[in-house]
């Protein structure tokens, strides 16, 4: 009973067992989290057009919840500046940012949230997520890391700047450029001075915190509000309330396909921050369907407390386990600083001037650009930086949903092309030894007149069986002196009808012409398959060997006397 519940609770495998020494660990790294999300909430909310404070709502409750259903003991959750990128481009038609209105559906659309992933929890559909590549992942975070940094130059600025796209933003800066508010701008520039000048001299200087205490001492002594720097002004001080959120089917039914894009991207960040921080620990693992359930009842749970959907933080989790955190007691400990803050220390966020909420998003994004990543697939792999480059342009010149739909699409299609045109070799003999390869690859192979070797480098079925025939074919029309195809077998994992259909044919087809046919490095399962089909039967079992060479010494005319009898009595019993 009590494994059953460690097993949907699992703060229980670690809790009743918690060591002391880890406390002084988990509390240091708990206070850096915590002070980290103060600014980051904040920002993170701005972007997603809600109040700041909406921000810390969702970071409290949250970091609660999962802290008890989560299996990752680092992963910090909260707001994150690709899903409030999301939430923001979903909601902009239907409501005007910082209403009443679109709170509400704000708060729904994170009830939804949750509730989507929970059922993908309870019906383990975690899987999912493996079909979303690294280049996918990259290609988009990198182009919303873009578009995030553009859409707050409005706020660095402060000008007035409508469009969602990239370039409809450029467009309208360079329109607006006149009406730029120095003072704005150069209080912004001086954050992102200050932010990243913090994080070269250190990464345990706490910039963003250090920014904002900075930013308001200057605001509040030397008036910069009075000149036209725009503030917070008055920030709500205490708990949110509990309730409900306002639930409409009509509402539900438009945000659905926006719900369940941030149910997936969300997810997707979650388990990869997750499964990362985890390599680096060996005392315990990260479950993708409980990662669901814990997610999705965070998502839930901040919903009733006025919160915003959230996600697992890449940079608030690794600097989590760079401080030292052992336990999610860390996360208790970050939870327990932002209802400090809410309780006592929203009065002093009066004076915090937007422009450095937006050099702090700016500042926290800045990392999200792969260039690195994309050079590095450019020299790799051609078919993932396409991959890479078609995500991040769709996302960047459509819309968010479009990248992630086109990342995976092209992804699958590659996939399914590959799977359908494998790699396909003849092989050659490398003088004076037992060993054949590629003649494609290596210089001064042997090769026979009459023997074709062939070896097809995947799983043979109906998708691809016609390009191994194709292949054996064409080698036959090139080279009519071909009497012998032998088959190099060891990576063919299992067979499907139709494969087995095609070897069938293709077999009493070369016997018609007088052409014999050879499998070698056979796999077990695969032999059983041939011998139910009838390919495999006591007249033929001499064409079946343990490797190449077997192969080409019994149709050269080997030396051993018995050796077709030694061939028959291995190969029975191989895998």
């Amino acid at each position: 009973m009590y494994s059953l519940m460690q097993k949907f609770l699992p703060v229980l495998s670690w809790l009743p067992e918690y060591k002391k020494e880890n406390l002084s660990k988990d509390f240091f790294a708990g206070i850096t989290i915590g002070i980290m999300l103060i600014p980051q909430g904040m920002a993170y909310a701005l972007l997603a057009g809600l109040p700041p404070i909406y921000g810390l709502y969702a970071g409290m409750v949250t970091l609660t919840v999962y802290t008890i259903l989560g299996t990752s003991r680092q992963l910090s959750i909260g707001p994150v500046a690709m899903d409030s990128l999301i939430l923001a481009n979903g909601l902009a038609g239907l409501a005007v940012a910082g209403t009443n209105e679109y709170i509400a559906l704000a708060v729904l659309l994170a009830m939804m949230v949750g509730l989507l992933q929970l059922s993908m929890g309870f019906f383990r559909l975690g899987f999912l997520v493996n079909f979303i590549s690294n280049p996918v992942i990259s290609g988009f975070s990198s182009a919303a890391a873009i578009i995030i940094a553009f859409s707050q130059l409005k706020h660095l600025l402060g000008i007035t700047v409508e469009g969602e796209k990239v370039h409809e933003i450029i467009i309208n800066i360079f329109r607006n450029i006149n009406d730029t508010h120095l003072l704005t701008f150069g209080l912004g520039i001086f954050s992102l001075v200050l932010l990243f000048g913090a994080r070269k001299i250190s990464n345990k200087i706490p910039s963003g915190l250090l920014t904002i205490i900075v930013s308001i001492l200057l605001v509040y002594f030397f008036h910069l509000h009075e000149s036209g720097v725009k503030i917070l002004m008055e920030v709500p001080s205490g708990l949110p309330p509990f309730e409900m959120p306002d639930i409409n089917k009509t509402d539900m039914l438009t945000l659905l396909p926006l719900a369940l894009t941030l149910a997936f991207v969300s997810f997707m960040e979650s388990i990869a921050s997750a499964k990362t921080i985890q390599m680096k620990h060996k005392d315990y693992q990260v479950i993708p369907n409980q990662e669901l359930i814990a997610l999705g009842a965070s998502n839930l749970a901040t919903s009733f407390f006025r919160g915003m959907p959230v996600a697992g933080s890449f940079t608030r989790s690794a600097l989590n386990n760079d401080s030292g955190a052992k336990t999610g007691v860390s996360s208790f400990i970050s939870a327990l600083v932002l209802l400090i803050v809410l309780l006592f220390f929203t009065s002093g966020l009066y004076y915090l001037p937007y422009t450095v909420l937006a050099a702090i998003i700016i500042y926290a994004v800045a990392k999200l650009v792969n260039i690195r990543l994309a050079k590095k697939l450019w020299n790799n792999s051609r078919k993932d930086f396409i991959v890479f480059m078609a995500t991040g342009f769709a996302t960047l010149f459509i819309d968010i949903e479009a990248g992630i739909t086109t990342g995976v699409l092209i992804s699958l299609g590659l996939l399914i092309h590959g799977a359908s045109y494998p790699h396909i070799a003849e092989l050659g003999r490398i003088p004076t030894t037992r060993i054949f390869r590629n003649i494609e690859r290596f210089q001064n192979l042997e090769t026979y007149e009459s023997i074709l070797i062939v070896r097809f480098d995947a799983q043979l079925f109906f998708a691809n069986a016609h390009t191994l025939l194709e292949f054996i074919e064409t080698r036959i029309r090139q080279r009519p002196s071909i009497k012998h195809v032998i088959l190099e077998a060891s990576a063919i994992n299992g067979l499907d009808a139709t494969a087995v259909d095609m070897l069938i044919d293709m077999n009493n087809d070369l016997k018609s012409r007088g052409i014999e046919l050879y499998m070698v490095n056979v796999k077990g399962m695969v032999r059983d398959v041939l011998e139910r089909n009838g390919l495999i039967h006591e007249q033929s079992t001499q064409y079946y060997f343990l490797n190449t060479h077997d192969a080409v010494s019994y149709i050269l005319g080997s030396e051993f006397k018995d050796f077709t009898e030694y061939v028959l009595q291995t190969n029975i019993k191989s895998e």
